[in-house]
């Protein structure tokens, strides 16, 4: 079904919308190419404003006509995002203060291999085994030895053994 244009006693087909209202609403009406052309020439959305509500129209339109939030307000983006980096930093604390008191902890034999392997003292700081295995990752990567197969070989020997202490990390500080 075609649409007549809205034009007075125009019988083209109407294939083109035109505002009815200024406030950006969905009412439009259809107008065919001739008389669209008539009324864009003519469409002035400012029409009716005077030059204060003009700017404040440019100045709202920067922000897709929505109002800002200050930084103190509960659901801004940042003030979460800065409230979740404080959390974090409350919870390496946190963990830093339980890791001096990981030597009353018994390691298993699983364990005790894992700090052997990554050359480390048994119960030492989680921040020590961490760097540690940052170090040891740089030593042994392939890349680092064009590609040599021995040395990837101990890099997934060493990745393990990382893997096993972080588990058992994780389970004597959760609990």
């Amino acid at each position: 079904m075609k649409n007549i244009c809205d034009w007075n006693n125009c019988s083209n087909e109407g294939a083109y919308k035109a505002p009815v209202e200024r406030d950006n609403s969905r009412k439009y009406r259809m107008l065919c190419l001739t008389h669209i052309k008539e009324f864009n020439k003519n469409w002035n959305y400012f029409e009716g404003m005077n030059d204060d509500q003009i700017c404040e129209f440019i100045k709202s339109d920067m922000t897709w006509h929505k109002q800002t939030q200050s930084f103190s307000s509960s659901d801004n983006f940042f003030k979460i995002l800065w409230n979740n980096a404080l959390n974090d930093e409350v919870q390496k604390m946190n963990l830093k203060n339980q890791n001096g008191n990981m030597r009353q902890f018994k390691f298993d034999n699983n364990d005790i291999k894992a700090f052997g392997i990554l050359g480390l003292s048994i119960g030492i700081g989680w921040t020590k085994v961490q760097q540690k295995f940052k170090k040891l990752v740089k030593k042994f990567h392939p890349d680092m030895n064009s590609g040599n197969k021995r040395f990837e070989d101990k890099l997934k020997i060493i990745t393990l053994a990382y893997t096993q202490l972080k588990n058992t990390y994780r389970i004597k500080i959760d609990s």
